[in-house]
């Protein structure tokens, strides 16, 4: 059973591990070895332990149940929940070595589409704000991409779909802030690559007007004109009514041009 709430244990069942739960935490607390235990109570004892949100403790004892009881059928639930339980607690690195873990032993399991969603959420869950390092981000486009193209027709795929969108959006907004410290910089052919890129690799992103517009600006910049134009026709194009457009076509009329269609279409932007 994967949890998808934090909600209590049966009353009874909670009755019935009070012995259990204090002997085993104390001994967890003070960092001693768990005495050997029934695999079946020690999981539902991590599991109380998990609902207390006293997380790094359960996560331990998951653990346990795997180190005491190997081959009992509580084992492989246990190793998920031990992630689980350290996904809760922002323990992302330990989540993560946990699943990658569980994936690489049970590829197979009816539990291993949620392994593949809980770790992509691991790398989600980090995605840091666009001025930072992105290397989270990245690293959960692929999960999400990973969890999408293994588990189509399943709720995993639907929200990572979702979440793939907001990803690309965040990537292509660390371009763009890339591309205007270049263009600000006077470094325009620096900041065309970076322009281009959101265009190329993030098309469906809110991103992409205002990329195209700073190309006409760069573009303009280094007199390469006829890039201009072409570039201007393809916004006005895609994006007729947005205030980039705008912006991109007063530019030219204050040098006496206009957008042109560009030569080449390659079934994208450009």
């Amino acid at each position: 059973m994967i949890p998808k709430s934090r909600s209590s244990l049966r009353g009874g069942r909670r009755l019935l591990l009070a012995f259990s739960f204090l002997a085993i935490a104390a001994c967890s607390s003070d960092e001693e070895e768990i005495p050997e235990t029934p695999a079946e109570e020690l999981y539902y004892t991590a599991f109380v332990t998990m609902q207390d949100e006293k997380l790094a403790t359960a996560a331990k004892m998951f653990e346990e149940v795997e180190r005491q009881h190997p081959y009992s059928r509580w084992a492989t639930q246990a190793q998920l929940m031990a992630a689980y339980s350290y996904y809760l607690d922002d323990a992302y690195d330990d989540a993560i070595i946990a699943l990658e873990r569980f994936i690489e032993l049970h590829p197979g399991n009816r539990s291993a589409p949620y392994a593949y969603y809980l770790l992509s959420l691991c790398y989600y869950d980090q995605i840091t704000d666009v001025g930072r390092d992105q290397r989270n981000t990245e690293l959960a486009l692929q999960s999400l991409a990973q969890v999408v193209a293994r588990f189509p027709n399943t709720d995993y795929a639907r929200d990572a779909s979702l979440k793939i969108d907001l990803t690309q959006d965040h990537l292509a907004g660390k371009e763009m802030e890339i591309g205007r410290y270049y263009q600000m910089q006077g470094q325009h052919l620096a900041a065309i690559n970076r322009y281009r890129r959101v265009i190329d690799r993030f098309q469906t992103t809110t991103h992409v007007p205002e990329a195209l517009h700073r190309l006409v600006e760069s573009y303009l910049a280094l007199g390469v004109v006829e890039e201009a134009q072409q570039t201007a026709s393809v916004l006005g194009h895609n994006f007729p009514g947005s205030d980039w457009y705008q912006d991109s076509y007063a530019l030219l009329v204050e040098r006496d041009l206009e957008p042109i269609e560009p030569i080449d279409e390659d079934g994208g932007l450009f």
